[in-house]
């Protein structure tokens, strides 16, 4: 049996981190304040990165940090001052897409280098000159196929890391410049505005004036990626890492994917197989977190016409996080942070760090000093009472009634 490809999941913040570590990522990545492509993502100060960075370590995760923008050469002058103190951190890797950063990077450190997949990494030629460049693994670009990936893998022995699950973009490998001329912001450095999910409309009238002169469309607009039924197929083609997409979604959505993954992971490595019923539970969790119709884009065959979101920007959102488990007293009560109002007589539901999600039928709802609570607020701590088999930190969402 292989190894176990590792699961890679996206830390848009320091909660974000944590949620997805406990949950059972093996590694996350994230950005500071520069040089990454996410600035509209709440990002990592320095103190941030020393106190994530401990955490994941603490737990047996790594983490992986971002200098993948288009830099130019005032960015660069910038880069080796972060550089030490990433290493001071420990950090375990940079993801890098520009020659001139890696070059930088090697000057400077002795960081662990990644190849972004806005480098376009698409071929063995490609993977062998990265890899005399001094990479370690190479992230491919999101057009190749694990049929194609396994072939690069095989004739290069470099480390491969491909995404798995998460939003896609038309453009190859997210090298996209529609931002620059419709927001005046520069998707290659961080500014990206997302132009491709908006509706464009067409005139059809110099073509055929009988028909309708115009429509509108979200033609360039991506369904999101779901791998979770081709984990056999990343182990055979021998992928070292398993990469999320999702810097900018939410904590539940950071929780739910390092869950299912690496439950995923686990369950093939241990059996070496695959269980129908597991499929099932594992996809039902995949679609209680915000996301667009699913896809499995270029994993197998090139995506055509079918991995089109046709539809306004709008992601299926089914479930909301009400609360986080600050402390659980066994047979007695659980304490909530909450993070979004709910009611006595609502059933909540718990997602465990293991296994089966938990439910819970609210019967009270009290504050700290033991008063009835009608309708919680956010910011406060309640007190619920106590269900069997959760943990500290775990999330408590509610199905939302439209």
């Amino acid at each position: 049996m292989r190894t176990a490809p590792e699961v890679l999941a996206p830390a848009g913040n320091l909660e974000k981190l944590k949620v997805a570590v406990l949950y059972g990522a093996d590694a996350v990545y994230l950005g500071g304040q520069k040089f990454g492509l996410r600035m509209a993502s709440e990002n990592f100060s320095y103190d941030e990165i020393l106190e994530g960075v401990a955490f994941a370590h603490e737990h047996g995760s790594k983490v992986f940090v971002v200098l993948n923008g288009f830099l130019h050469d005032k960015d660069l002058d910038e880069i080796p001052e972060f550089l030490e103190l990433l290493e001071v951190a420990k950090v375990d890797a940079v993801i890098v897409s520009d020659l001139g950063v890696i070059s930088t990077v090697k000057k400077h450190s002795n960081l662990e280098i990644h190849l972004s997949t806005q480098a376009s990494c698409l071929n063995v030629e490609a993977a062998k000159f990265w890899k005399d460049q001094g990479v370690k693994r190479v992230v491919l670009g999101r057009e190749v196929s694990l049929t194609e990936a396994k072939k690069i893998k095989k004739e290069t022995g470099i480390e491969v890391e491909m995404f798995i699950h998460g939003s896609m973009c038309m453009a190859y490998s997210g090298n996209c410049v529609i931002s620059n001329y419709t927001q005046g912001r520069d998707s290659n450095r961080g500014g990206c505005a997302h132009s491709c999910r908006f509706g464009y409309e067409m005139d059809f009238s110099s073509v055929d004036e009988s028909k309708i002169q115009k429509i509108q469309s979200y033609f360039m607009s991506s369904k999101d990626l779901e791998g979770i039924r081709l984990i056999p197929e990343f182990f055979e083609a021998g992928i070292d890492s398993l990469k999320v997409e999702g810097r900018m979604k939410s904590p539940h959505y950071a929780g739910t994917i390092s869950k299912v993954y690496r439950e995923a992971v686990d369950f093939f490595h241990l059996e070496g197989h695959y269980n129908t019923e597991k499929i099932f539970e594992w996809e039902k969790e995949l679609r209680k977190i915000s996301h667009r119709d699913y896809t499995s884009a270029s994993l197998i065959s090139p995506a055509d016409e079918s991995s089109i979101y046709d539809e306004r920007e709008n992601e299926i959102k089914d479930y909301q996080v009400v609360g986080v488990m600050q402390e659980v007293v066994q047979n007695e009560f659980c304490l909530v942070e909450v993070r979004a109002a709910f009611f006595p007589g609502d059933t909540l539901e718990v997602l465990p760090y293991k296994g089966s999600v938990k439910t819970g039928d609210i019967s009270f709802i009290s504050d700290m000093l033991g008063r009835n609570v009608e309708k919680t607020k956010p910011g406060t701590l309640v007190k619920i009472p106590w269900i069997e088999g959760v943990d500290k930190l775990n999330l408590i969402r509610r199905k939302i009634t439209s």
